[in-house]
């Protein structure tokens, strides 16, 4: 899923300001899946969730879920060391469960982001988050390419030298 050069510009300045934040940089400490930083992952979703839009014709807005993509994963933690399983009662505080309302809360105070935006964030992890569904086509979009990126990277990207092809840490777009 390749993106033209034109294409690759116009989505990079819908999130130019965001991807400019210290904040959101900080993405790049913590890993996500395999070997792939959260701040790679985040750019993985913006660019398969616009790709599928493109090609596929969906007219979703392509600011919201451009914006809503890229901060999805916006939870600022290293979830490979937060926290154990101790049963059903504490499930829906794992990773999985809790990280979307985390990532929702911090965009919302950095960028006081939209409505439809946090919609995006807090439903990305359906149907896990049963009670979040994706209730506008840019939420379904970003699941599903959340989905997606998810696999390739987790079967895929297990060495640096995986993620850093797909250019990790890299300024490109």
């Amino acid at each position: 899923m390749q993106l033209s050069d034109t294409e690759r510009a116009q989505l990079y300045a819908l999130v130019e300001k965001y991807d400019q934040n210290p904040e959101v940089q900080r993405m790049r400490e913590f890993i996500q899946h395999g070997s792939v930083t959260t701040y790679q992952h985040c750019k993985n979703v913006v660019m398969v969730s616009f790709w599928l839009n493109r090609r596929l014709h969906l007219h979703a807005d392509e600011t919201s879920l451009a914006v809503g993509a890229f901060l999805h994963d916006f939870y600022l933690y290293d979830w490979h060391k937060k926290g154990t399983f101790h049963g059903l009662r504490r499930l829906f505080e794992m990773h999985g469960f809790s990280h979307p309302s985390y990532a929702c809360i911090n965009a919302s105070k950095v960028f006081h982001i939209t409505k439809k935006e946090q919609s995006i964030i807090s439903s990305h992890m359906w149907p896990l988050t049963f009670r979040h569904v994706p209730s506008c086509r840019e939420a379904i979009i970003v699941c599903l390419a959340d989905k997606y990126c998810a696999v390739v990277e987790s079967m895929f990207q297990r060495s640096r030298t995986g993620a850093a092809k797909d250019g990790d840490d890299t300024g490109e777009w």
